[in-house]
Parts: structure tokens; sequence; C-alpha cells
């Protein structure tokens, strides 16, 4: 008699196997992010310049405390950042006046312009290279999208 094979649960990928295939997905995000940095618009900024002047629009008026938090940037750093960015006319920053050494930054009209610029370029610069992929290929990253959607929400949780 010969024995009955049993089926067996859907075999793990082993530790190495996951931590190849996450090691790939930050990757890949990481180019992707950074080939869509290049921008017209954005060109003289600096990619951490961006991402501040971007959760300032999102989030401010904020705390520059606060927006040193959320960008994990140290304080020093953030204050030349935000000097630039007031420099250039996209932030404005205001004293606390119940504690002087407290300050708040907001975008103004055109900090909001130039973030719209520039998410407009990244998005057109995605969707020219999305229509070069076939109709098969780009419904599976749209079947993706709320996975990458959540993952990114608790990413932003929990921190890097």
């Amino acid at each position: 008699m010969t024995p009955t094979a049993t089926p067996s649960a859907p075999r793990r990928p082993s530790t190495d196997a996951r931590q190849d295939r996450d090691s790939r997905l930050r990757a890949v995000i990481g180019r992707l992010s950074r080939r869509l940095r290049g921008t017209t618009a954005g060109a003289g900024l600096t990619p951490s310049q961006t991402s501040i002047l971007f959760t300032v629009v999102r989030r401010g008026p904020i705390g520059l405390s606060e927006l040193a938090e959320l960008e994990s940037v140290n304080p020093t750093m953030l204050s030349r950042i935000i000097v630039h960015l007031v420099e250039e006319g996209l932030l404005e920053r205001t004293v606390d006046p119940s504690d002087r050494r407290a300050a708040t930054v907001a975008a103004t009209a055109a900090g909001r312009r130039l973030r719209e610029r520039i998410h407009r370029e990244r998005t057109e610069a995605l969707a020219a290279h999305l229509r070069e992929l076939d109709s098969d290929r780009r419904e599976l990253l749209w079947r993706a999208l709320p996975v990458l959607e959540e993952l990114a929400e608790r990413l932003g949780e929990t921190g890097p």
C-alpha cells in the first residue's frame, strides 16, 4: 500500500526569501521616489526642502518642533531649511507671542502653487510611463494601491 498524500498548507517563504522581498520592495520604492523628484518646478530645492514644503502645505500652520519630529530633522538643520524657504517666499515664519522661543510656519500662496506644480509634473511623468505598460501590468498596479496606501499609513504612524 502506498501512503495517501495529505494536502499541506501553502509553504511560507523562508526568512531569507521574505527579507529579500522586503529589501526589493524598499529599494523599488526608493528608486521610484528618486526618479520622480527630478521636476523642473522644484529644481531649485533639495529633497529635504521639498519634503518640508510639502508637509507645511499639507499640515500647516505647524510648529517647528512638530515639523522637526514629523520630518525626522534636527532643529539646526530645520532652521536652515526654513530660512531658505522663507527667503524664497515659499513659507512664512511667525513667532508665538506667548512664547518667543516657539515659532510656526505656514505656506505662502507661492509655496502652495509650487507644491501643486511639482505634484502635477510628477503625476504627468508617472502617467507617461504607466501608459507604456500593457493593460494587465497596469491593472496589477491599481489592485495593489490599497495595500500600498495602507503600508504608507502604517509607516507614517510608526516612522521608518
